[in-house]
């Protein structure tokens, strides 16, 4: 999502590097707060837990917090618990010995012993299955963890970070994760807000997500224009910053109907500085005004493609010439036509 580091010109940094301190944590208010409680303890080995809805930027947080620690010499491990099927999960965490189960041909160290001296981050915690989370209790109890198959204790020396975006006292009450468990890992809790909780740091993150797909996609594209920006903070983000690189990914490959497509899509009533109206919409009004929007970015998609061509723009859309003379009068692109000479064809 924020894989790389802005160099002094402005432009990313080669990927594999976080971004900078100020991109991460931005200027609202509900990053200020995270920003205290992070500075209090990464020079500290106790837990901690990260919450938040996807997208909100977790392990870039995770990972800060590891190269900023005194573990920040050491390896920064990653393990997606929700991504690896719970029979396999114990031997992704811990490891196990040669001839342990059938396929075990070789000794195979887990993530548990490769984090040593440094971060162990645990992504997706709610997701490990109960008959595990009493020996991760234990490791992170006293350190001492065995390989399956393995017939010693290991001790591992390790800064355990964990995340989730479940609400863990809920999966507590299910009967889904252990209370004492959870005790264990909530000793510094961090709760990440939502995008459209931080709607003053979209002008920063839009700008550094551009360079950065920029030298992704070796394409150029301008900044984003006032419009643009005030377009982003209007709409409701629901995949959070993830959303957000996409659309900036987009705006590179399209062009700025990437941007103004978020109108078709809805923005909150709260984004948008308005109260919300309880009068009845109308539906067929509602659905018309969406189709002219996307008509219109798919007709711009069309004509720049085919440099202002209007005649093979038309083809391209299996639409008559006629028809598309009309539709871009309706969208009232003819503004934006570009001046190459094709485009009175």
């Amino acid at each position: 999502m924020l894989p790389t580091e802005m160099n002094k010109s402005g432009a990313p940094s080669p990927p594999g590097m976080l971004p900078p301190e100020e991109v991460i944590f931005g200027r609202s208010d509900a990053m200020r707060g995270v920003r205290q409680v992070v500075r209090k303890v990464i020079g500290t080995d106790v837990p901690v837990l990260l919450e938040g809805d996807g997208g909100t930027g977790k392990e870039i947080l995770a990972r800060w917090i590891h190269t900023h620690s005194p573990w920040k010499s050491g390896p920064f491990v990653k393990l997606n618990c929700a991504a690896i099927p719970g029979t396999l999960l114990e031997s992704e965490l811990f490891g196990f010995e040669k001839g342990a189960f059938t396929g075990a041909i070789q000794r195979k160290p887990g993530r548990v012993e490769l984090a040593q001296s440094g971060t162990l981050f645990l992504d997706d915690i709610a997701e490990i299955d109960r008959s595990l989370q009493a020996k991760l209790l234990q490791f992170l109890q006293d350190g001492r963890f065995s390989k399956i198959g393995g017939q010693e204790e290991q001790i591992a020396q390790t800064r355990v970070i964990c995340a989730t975006n479940k609400n863990l006292e809920g999966e507590i009450g299910a009967g889904r994760f252990r209370s004492d468990l959870f005790y264990r890992i909530n000793v510094v809790r961090i709760h990440l807000p939502r995008l459209r909780e931080r709607l003053e740091d979209i002008p920063m993150l839009a700008e550094y997500l551009r360079n950065l797909h920029i030298m992704q996609f070796g394409l150029e594209r301008e900044p984003l224009s006032g419009d643009m920006i005030c377009c982003l903070q209007r709409f409701d983000w629901p995949g959070n910053i993830r959303e957000l690189s996409n659309t900036i990914a987009r705006y590179l490959l399209i062009g700025p109907e990437a941007i103004t497509a978020l109108v078709t899509r809805g923005t909150s009533p709260k984004l948008a500085g308005k109260t919300i109206n309880h009068t009845p919409l109308s539906l067929k009004r509602v659905a018309k005004k969406a189709i002219v929007e996307m008509e219109r970015g798919l007709i711009l998609q069309a004509l720049r493609a085919n440099h202002w061509n209007r005649r093979r723009a038309a083809q391209d859309l299996k639409i008559s010439y006629r028809a598309l003379i009309y539709k871009i009068r309706e969208g009232g692109i003819g503004a934006e036509k570009s001046a190459n000479p094709e485009q009175r064809k």
